[in-house]
This record gives C-alpha cells, structure tokens and sequence, in this order.
C-alpha cells in the first residue's frame, strides 16, 4: 500500500485513513460533522488530507466509542474538557506524531491501540478526579 511509504509526517487521503484505521470513509465524514477538532484539509475538488494528529484523534475517537463504550455525545463532551483544561488531544497527538516509531508496522499498530487505551482510561480518572474535587467544593461533607 502506498501509505506504508510515506513519512510519519506526510497526508493521508481518507482512503488511506480507512484502510489504516479500520473506520469506513463515510464514518470519518460524518465524525467531521460531529467533532470540530477533527478538521482535514481539504483542496480542489473537496479532496480530505489528513495530518497526523487527524490521524490519531481519528484511533482515539474510535477507541472511546468502541472498546471503552462512550457515546458520540460522551466523545464530544470528553473532547470539550480537555480542550478547555488546555490539554486538548491534538496536542498530545503532535507529539506522538513526532515521537520515533517502533520498528515494525504491525508492533507499531499494536503500541499506538494500547497506548491509546491507557491514556483514554487515564484522562476518565483524572476527569473523574476533578469532577469529584469540584463537588467537594460545592458539597462538603
């Protein structure tokens, strides 16, 4: 497949995206309408690039809606926190963009899904965490 050749850097076309992430390119396009941080650039002919850290909210969204069970809305509201917190995902995935990557294709893939699932478990405790000190606060015991 030609997007094995590409730099870790480079854009990928929805199809590529696809194929890389297991999301059908109909799915990607109604998750663009769904969540304002997933914003491809699109050139003539309404044609969708994808960067990097497209490419990784893309893994993070679709791990949220399906191994860890959220709902759209629950994604969104997930997504919302964090961008306030200042801590939005497309920062972190810049930096797992610019991070070296492991050898091999298939030991990549593997450490991306369980490095998404770990910071998906970590970022609900610490919401968890920060909605529970904030009823503290409203509520004391």
């Amino acid at each position: 497949m030609a997007s094995d050749e590409k730099s870790a850097a480079a854009f990928r076309t929805i199809g590529e995206v696809a194929a890389a992430t297991g999301v059908a390119p109909h799915v990607l396009r109604y998750w663009e309408e769904r969540f304002p941080q997933l914003r491809p650039v699109t050139r003539a002919g309404n044609r969708r690039y994808y960067r990097p850290a497209d490419v990784a909210l893309i893994e993070r969204i679709a791990a949220l809606l399906g191994a860890e069970g959220y709902t759209i809305r629950g994604v969104q509201q997930l997504l919302a926190r964090e961008r306030q917190a200042g801590r939005g995902g497309a920062a972190a995935a810049r930096r797992d963009a610019a991070a070296p990557a492991p050898s091999g294709r298939t030991e990549l893939r593997g450490e991306a899904a369980t490095l998404a699932r770990v910071r998906v478990v970590r970022d609900w405790i610490a919401a968890a965490l920060r909605d529970d000190e904030a009823e503290r606060e409203i509520h004391p015991r």
